[in-house]
């Protein structure tokens, strides 16, 4: 029997609902494009252009009628499961060698069935982590001619949308473009020159899943119910949650109102006088929301921007992110970042490659030695998730930074960086793919000798002529001084300093800024700061003393009830007899709530 013609009606630009034309012409009055996808759907990212990874049996899912068949058919295969009692299932397909000429993926269930066209197959990343992953393309003047020649079609990206949720969602808006200079320009930067990379070197399609959101820390990527399991990390769901119950939306919102008003009568301002405040126009208040719905909050963006792809099969995950990390009193990183690895690890159920940026160089250099600042901390505690945490990688970028600017324009090493640890790991690719990493320190008299792994043909200087720069040295007085260092073998660096006759502990690039740091590989790959010590902790200490954002979590609730009972005592003042002793009292009352009230505002920098 010839199958029934079928009549196609148009979700969206990324999928095809196919219906029998029988049935669409017998109930046509009453046939809409969201009642036929109602019983057969699949997410967002499921979508036309696509990328499956190869070699695999790539998972796809969605929902159907509950206890349903459901047939998926991919290059003249078929794959067949039944959705459950909740109309929910998963297919997987099996994908093959790469194959860079698209092809459709067709679901069915009963009478109704899902085209996905234009789907590749090759290598798929996933990318997520804060502002510098989701700087774009387009934000560097000096990639215009990369841009005008981005005409790759065998590069595909999914870009998520940035949003926030109470609980973890099943699916998230975006859509899969395929590169060339029209989509080029609103790419990740750091994604875009990794695929390239491994695009160039694989001669396979590339596709990365790009969900990041900037200026926010590791523990809003990671589930709540894996912070609890860190007692750092625990305090912080603690007050989250219990911010969430304090919660007034009628008091926050009566603010939000107040602050809206106030805008606009400083927008009106502006617009008569622009040139007074050189163009830049007043910032609009954003709407207040439940703490647990607040971008930046514990597992918040884990819940709307990680959980709906689990599950998607990928190679492995890139990331960029720390400078939301790099405070005192943040919880160490050495154990969010690996806590967050392994619980999305846990979740997908597969132990994939994780390979993620060392941060950059950044703020005015520095000229002593036994420098305090958190950021070369957080550095060094990325190196060690090296050591703690299989299958990672770290892309070390200290020489690319800029002084003013968080977000370094030079995102193309960057990129490449991260594709070497995925070429030499995930595809035997032989190369030097990382620059030099410590391996171990002997002292020896007035000498600290030091090892080192990743040095490919050997260790040298930036520029051969200059000495080694940026070693400090240390006895047990725990004061640092410039050490006097050379190289003395293939792996070796020898570090002495006339005023330290016995060393104890030595430190490389130990600054925000480590500015003549030169140590690089044969490959002129740069070596990661490090040390040797465990002095003066400034994350450890200020966490053991007082978690700060904790601390403030828990001010701010207590500036909310007591702004509550200002505004309840207000009312009552004004329902008072004048000059009488009960409206004394209450005004009495009111100044002591304000007073408490100012006491718990933050303190400003030159308080």
């Amino acid at each position: 029997m010839l199958p029934a013609p079928t009549f196609v009606i148009s979700l969206r630009f990324s999928k095809r609902i196919i219906a029998p034309i029988c049935l669409v012409l017998a109930s046509l009055w009453v046939f809409h494009a969201s009642e036929v996808s109602a019983e057969l759907s699949v997410p967002d990212f499921i979508s036309d252009h696509m990328v499956l990874q190869r070699n695999s049996e790539a998972k796809v899912w969605g929902t159907a009628a509950p206890s349903s068949k459901v047939t998926a058919f991919f290059k003249g295969q078929s794959f067949t499961t039944t959705s459950n009692r909740e109309g929910q299932w998963a297919i997987g397909v099996a994908t093959g060698e790469a194959d860079s000429k698209g092809s459709v993926l067709r679901i069915e269930s009963g009478d109704l069935g899902i085209e996905i066209m234009d789907v590749l197959v090759g290598e798929v990343w996933f990318a997520s982590g804060q502002s510098n992953m989701v700087f774009t393309m387009n934000r560097v003047r000096e990639y215009s001619d990369v841009i005008a020649e981005a005409d790759h079609p065998g590069i595909r990206m999914f870009n998520a949308d940035t949003v926030t949720a109470v609980e973890p969602q099943n699916n998230i808006d975006g859509d899969w473009s395929i590169c060339s200079p029209e989509t080029a320009p609103r790419y990740s930067a750091v994604a875009f020159f990794f695929a390239q990379h491994l695009h160039q070197e694989l001669g396979v399609p590339v596709g990365v899943i790009k969900s990041a959101w900037g200026g926010k820390p590791v523990e809003t990527f990671t589930s709540r119910e894996a912070l609890t399991t860190l007692p750092a990390t625990r305090k912080l769901v603690d007050a989250a949650v219990q911010a969430d119950a304090d919660f007034d939306e009628t008091l926050a919102m009566s603010g939000f109102e107040k602050r809206l008003a106030s805008w606009g009568n400083a927008m009106s301002k502006w617009r008569l006088k622009p040139a007074d405040s050189r163009g830049r126009a007043p910032r609009r208040p954003a709407v207040p929301k439940r703490p647990l719905n607040t971008e930046g909050q514990p597992g918040v963006l884990f819940n709307s921007m990680i959980h709906p792809f689990i599950g998607y099969t990928i190679r492995g995950a890139i990331w960029y992110q720390g400078e939301g990390n790099a405070k005192p009193g943040a919880v160490p990183y050495d154990q969010t970042l690996p806590l967050m690895i392994n619980d999305w690890r846990q979740r997908w159920g597969s132990e994939f490659s994780f390979y993620f940026v060392q941060l950059a160089n950044f703020r005015q250099p520095s000229t002593e030695p036994g420098n305090s600042d958190p950021w070369p901390l957080l550095q060094d505690r990325m190196r060690r998730v090296l050591m703690t945490t299989p299958k990672t990688g770290m892309a070390i970028i200290n020489d690319v930074g800029q002084a003013d600017d968080i977000h370094p324009k030079n995102k193309h090493d960057v990129g490449k960086r991260l594709a070497l640890w995925a070429l030499a790991k995930d595809y035997d690719k032989s190369l030097v793919y990382s620059g030099p990493l410590l391996k171990n320190i002997e002292f020896s008299g007035n000498s600290a000798i030091i090892h080192f792994d990743h040095v490919g043909d050997g260790l040298k200087t930036r520029a051969p002529e200059q000495p080694l720069s940026r070693f400090e040295i240390a006895g047990n007085d725990k004061v640092w001084h410039w050490g006097n260092a050379k190289i003395t073998g293939t792996n070796t660096v020898l570090v002495s300093c006339e005023h330290v006759p016995r060393p104890v502990a030595v430190r490389y690039a130990w600054a925000a800024n480590p500015k003549g740091a030169n140590l690089v590989n044969s490959a002129e790959l740069p070596a990661s700061v490090f040390r040797t010590d465990h002095w003066n902790d400034v994350m450890v200490a200020a966490n053991q003393d007082n978690d700060v954002r904790t601390k403030a979590l828990a001010d701010r609730n207590r500036r909310r009830e007591l702004a509550k009972q200002v505004q309840t005592i207000k009312a009552e003042v004004l329902a008072s007899p004048q000059g009488s002793d009960e409206r004394q009292d209450l005004l009495k009352k009111q100044r002591q709530l304000l007073q408490q009230f100012k006491a718990l505002l933050p303190k400003q920098p030159n308080q």
